[in-house]
Formats: C-alpha cells, sequence, structure tokens
C-alpha cells in the first residue's frame, strides 16, 4: 500500500474525520478523530484528501450517495473481497454478515466478514456500516455502534434524493 503523503482533519456531525492519502487515493478514514482541524501534505496526495473531504461532507448531509474519490488499502484476498461486496449494497440498504459470507461462497464465515469489516481502513467510503447482525439492528451502545445507527438512519432519510 502507498504510503500516505497528506493528511486532512475536519469537522463533520459525526466529530472530527481523518482523511490519509497518497497520490493514488485515500489510504485511511478515521472517525472521531482526536485532535483539531489541519491539513498536512502536498500535491495529488492533499487534492485527494481535500476531494474525500468534499465528498464525505456531501454524503453526511444527504446531498451524495456515492463516492468517486479512489482508494488505495490494503488488506487480505479475504478482507478485500468483503470490502468489494460492501462497495455493492445500495445506498440505504443494509445486509447481513451471514448473507455476505454467502454470496462469498463461504456460508459459514459470518463472523470473519464481521472481522474483515472492523479492520476496513476506509469507513463511509466502503459501507462497513450497511452490515447488520442477523439478529437485527445493532443494540451495542459503543461509539462504533452509534454511529453505524447515525449513518444508516442519514441514508434511510435521505434514500429518494439525488445522488452526485
Amino acid at each position: 500500500m502507498p504510503r500516505h503523503a497528506a493528511t486532512l482533519c475536519f469537522a463533520t456531525p459525526l466529530g472530527l474525520v481523518e482523511v490519509e492519502s497518497a497520490d493514488s487515493g485515500v489510504t485511511r478514514v478515521r472517525l472521531g478523530s482526536r485532535g483539531r482541524p489541519r491539513e498536512a501534505g502536498d500535491g495529488a496526495a492533499l487534492g485527494c484528501a481535500r476531494d474525500a473531504r468534499e465528498q464525505i461532507l456531501a454524503y453526511l448531509a444527504g446531498s451524495r450517495h456515492e463516492f468517486t474519490v479512489p482508494v488505495e488499502v490494503e488488506g487480505t484476498s479475504f478482507q478485500k473481497a468483503v470490502w468489494e461486496r460492501l462497495l455493492r449494497i445500495p445506498y440505504g440498504r443494509t445486509r447481513t454478515y451471514g448473507q455476505i459470507a454467502a454470496e462469498l461462497g463461504k456460508p459459514r464465515a459470518a463472523r470473519a466478514v464481521g472481522t474483515a469489516c472492523r479492520a476496513n481502513p476506509v469507513p463511509i467510503l466502503v459501507p462497513c456500516h450497511r452490515i447488520v447482525s442477523g439478529e437485527g439492528p445493532e443494540r451495542r451502545t459503543s461509539g462504533v455502534a452509534a454511529i453505524k445507527r447515525h449513518l444508516l438512519e442519514l441514508e434511510r432519510d435521505h434514500i429518494g434524493t439525488v445522488s452526485a
């Protein structure tokens, strides 16, 4: 994976979000970042981070349903297959861990799908929040679960709007 050459931290309704980018794409998105809004880096990497910021802010405002900013992530072949599958879940829809496992031809790998979702280095851009437990909505009270609920509610509220 290319090493990031730019970092951009910005305020959102979710709190601070930090985007790291290389010239070839976004390498990491951190939700609930600590610190303060800032920019570091230059060139194509910073341009990519700025594009990601604009797209994430538009998504959080409900005016964007898909992302066009390139991502450059590293993971196992199974993780990459899960992340690719997540990109196919339509805006405002959900799948279970078991459904994704079955779609990958590994019906007993629901827990492994969950592990791959937790390892997703670019949340929001690769929508791991659209994966839910087969037992229904997330009931946990962790910060991650709260963000997931917020994003799913946002998508449900804006499902019929036009997307960029």
